[in-house]
């Protein structure tokens, strides 16, 4: 399943009051990362995380990685902010538009 426009704008809205509570940093990415991702989205289903400004690795790309490695989709891109969205199993919270 591929996110709409219309979903997309839904999340980024909801989204746009999250802090980030992971942070990329010189190290890049590795798999301990993404597993944390994969457990925190979901609980979540929502989330942001940071580049950190001594980060080389493009934005975009680590983006896609954490969507490819997590299973979730990549909703946003903006600066060095990557927002995620995976539907929960048992938490299911966000209910997306049509």
């Amino acid at each position: 399943m591929t996110l709409t426009g219309k979903q997309k704008r839904h999340l980024r809205a909801l989204a746009h009051h999250l802090t980030p509570i992971f942070q990329i940093g010189k190290g890049g990415m590795n798999e301990n990362l993404v597993k944390h991702i994969e457990e925190a989205i979901e609980k979540r289903e929502l989330l942001k995380v940071n580049l950190l400004n001594n980060c080389d690795e493009d934005p975009r790309e680590v983006g896609a990685q954490l969507a490819e490695g997590s299973g979730s989709h990549l909703v946003q891109v903006i600066g060095k902010t990557i927002v995620l969205y995976k539907e929960s199993k048992d938490h299911k919270t966000i209910e997306l538009p049509r």
